[in-house]
């Protein structure tokens, strides 16, 4: 398994930088996947090469936004996370502008919990699925351990789903984010030391591709002066 991962590297090779110049991983999934802890592992293992970009939601909630399920205020707390996910991103790729930003979900998730279609997260906020997928280079969705059955009880003090909130969170999401071009699945796995030594080579693999692709117009152009 672990070499199958390894071997997406070959994918990302081939891929362009974004617009923004700064290349971009989404970790995501339905709560209790396990992509917080990767995140903070790879983070560590990876140094100078990676930055992390927290989830805005938590931040948006432990700092005084109520999480309650009437539509209108669950709009209000979505449109919140959005800019602030946003934002977030900016100050990280400004802050360091050579490093591959990890972020710690994305601008799509919001629609999975935008009561009501999905569709009209997007037109609220005068975007499109199409035009947020594109903001990232890459998408490595954990899937809940809730759609094994266990449990999902986390060091999260503002996850308050329920088993069957969870898989069906994580559905939802997995519909959004697999519409990404370069969506990567860590399937659930009963040990999750297995699951995230699957997601860490995911992760070594797409960061050194990415890491390639950037440095090669930086090489060419340093080659130009040379003549």
């Amino acid at each position: 398994m672990l070499d199958d991962a390894i071997g997406w590297g070959s994918v990302f090779a081939r891929m362009n930088m974004p617009n923004n110049g700064h290349c971009r991983i989404v970790l995501t999934g339905g709560p209790g996947g396990g992509k917080t802890t990767a995140a903070d592992l790879f983070r560590r293992e990876m140094g100078e090469r990676v930055v992390l970009v927290p989830e805005a939601a938590t931040m948006v909630f432990t700092g005084g936004f109520p999480r309650v399920r009437q539509p209108l205020a669950v709009h209000a707390a979505q449109r919140a996370i959005y800019h602030v996910q946003r934002n977030l991103e900016d100050v990280q790729a400004a802050l360091f502008p050579d490093r591959v930003l990890l972020c710690d979900r994305g601008t799509v998730d919001g629609a999975a919990y935008w009561p009501g279609e999905a569709k009209g997260f997007f037109k609220e906020l005068g975007s499109s699925l199409k035009a947020e997928l594109a903001r990232y280079d890459a998408v490595i969705f954990f899937e809940s351990a809730a759609v094994g059955g266990m449990g999902i009880e986390g060091g999260n003090p503002v996850r308050n789903e329920t088993l069957e909130q969870a898989v069906e969170l994580d559905g939802k999401l997995r519909a959004l984010w697999s519409q990404h071009p370069r969506f990567i699945l860590v399937p659930h796995n009963p040990s999750f030391f297995k699951k995230i030594s699957f997601a860490l080579a995911v992760l070594e693999g797409i960061v050194s591709e990415l890491a390639d692709v950037k440095a090669k117009p930086k090489q060419a152009k340093a080659a130009r002066k040379g003549k």
